[in-house]
């Protein structure tokens, strides 16, 4: 089925970024997941050829391009290279809208324009060690002192832990209100108190920087608050949406990455005189697997569409989260089985894919909040 989501210009955008991936990070990425970080200069690299923030607005560096479809480029060609350690979709997609959209104009000049030219890293700070899906359970606390707020607590499982030079903090600003009393706070780096622990290690994702941040008394200036005072968590509710169809993206693009490069190993690997795919156990497989990626694609692009559109629920995007994530789990695995021995081997794309797609049923929400979320939304009580 040919693919209509897309237009010429997005077509020559992606020609630009696959290029960049493959000059600026596929020769490079092997020696990122040793080191467990992608050099900063990646980040400015990508800033000077316009492939960070591109939504943002002109009067502040962007390409004022509010078509999400550019956004769906960076992530598919990321997650088809196994590029999974440049952070440009958290960065893009999920943190910086945050300031675009609640941010003073003194805060977006502030910030935005470092942002779009990759200088000013970003990294939103949700989950805790006690509290991770139901954010109203947070304890990190932000109490009022003169001009500022006094930042305490701790965060964990941060993606652009170690590299952010700005991060968005949820914290409670009345921790009687529950979660009305969650207020959103920006910490910049060098803010003293504010600390990065461990670069925590994972089973996949190893050249993304991953940590635990803490915050000891951090004085953070009443003008870093974004929005108003109690509506961090409406606003982090509005964005989430979005943040789950970023995932969605990346993981049907991840499926079919595995499925091609499946397809050309059972044309290439022999088992009793003749190809693999030629068993018709392998075909049947194959033939499942492109039947439900080709579904989640079609899905995927109508969820696209409708962010455009200003009419993406948070029912549906939970549903695109969950399903193409869990489609993303099974198509890897069977993946892998068909590569046999090879497989297990981690010089082969499809091993670091397995471990990479483990993560995508459990961040951005787990699948079981997802379904929650929809059962909720039948009224059946």
């Amino acid at each position: 089925m040919r693919r209509t989501l897309f237009e010429p210009e997005h077509d020559l955008f992606r020609a630009a970024f696959r290029a960049f991936v493959e000059r600026e990070i596929a020769p490079f990425h092997a020696e990122w997941e040793r080191a467990g970080a992608v050099p900063r200069d990646l980040w400015q690299a990508a800033g000077r050829q316009g492939f960070l923030c591109m939504d943002v607005p002109e009067e502040y560096g962007g390409a004022g391009a509010r078509d999400y479809r550019f956004n769906v480029v960076i992530g598919e060609e990321l997650w088809r290279a196994g590029a999974t350690g440049p952070g440009f979709v958290l960065h893009t997609d999920i943190v910086v809208p945050y300031i675009t959209n609640y941010g003073t104009p003194e805060q977006r000049q502030r910030w935005l324009p470092r942002c779009v030219s990759g200088e000013c890293i970003t990294a939103i700070a949700m989950t805790e060690p006690g509290a991770g899906s139901d954010l109203a359970a947070i304890r990190t606390t932000a109490r009022r002192d003169g001009d500022a707020y006094l930042l305490n607590g701790q965060k964990t499982f941060i993606s652009n832990g170690i590299l952010n030079d700005l991060v968005i903090v949820a914290a409670k600003t009345n921790p009687e209100a529950g979660h009305k009393g969650i207020s959103l706070l920006v910490v910049e780096r060098d803010m003293p108190g504010y600390e990065r622990g461990r670069r925590l290690e994972k089973i996949g994702l190893h050249a993304q920087d991953t940590a635990e941040l803490f915050f000891h008394n951090v004085r953070v200036p009443c003008d870093h608050l974004l929005g108003e005072e109690g509506q961090g968590f409406r606003y982090l509710m509005e964005q989430l949406p979005r943040e789950r169809l970023a995932i969605a993206v990346g993981a049907v693009a991840a499926a079919e990455a595995a499925l091609e490069q499946t397809i050309r190993y059972c044309r290439e690997r022999e088992a009793f005189g003749r190809p693999i795919g030629a068993l018709q156990s392998v075909r049947f497989t194959l033939a499942e697997l492109v039947t439900e990626v080709q579904i989640g694609r079609v899905f995927v692009d109508q969820c696209v569409l409708a962010l455009n559109r200003g009419e993406l629920t948070a029912e549906t995007a939970a549903m695109a989260k969950w399903w193409t994530t869990e489609l993303q789990q099974r198509v890897v695995h069977a993946c892998l089985q068909l590569h046999g021995g090879y497989g297990y081997m981690r010089e082969y794309p499809i091993a670091r894919a397995f471990m990479d797609a483990r993560v995508q049923t459990i961040y951005g929400g787990t699948t079981e909040i997802m379904k929650e979320i929809i059962g909720r939304s039948l009224k059946l009580e």
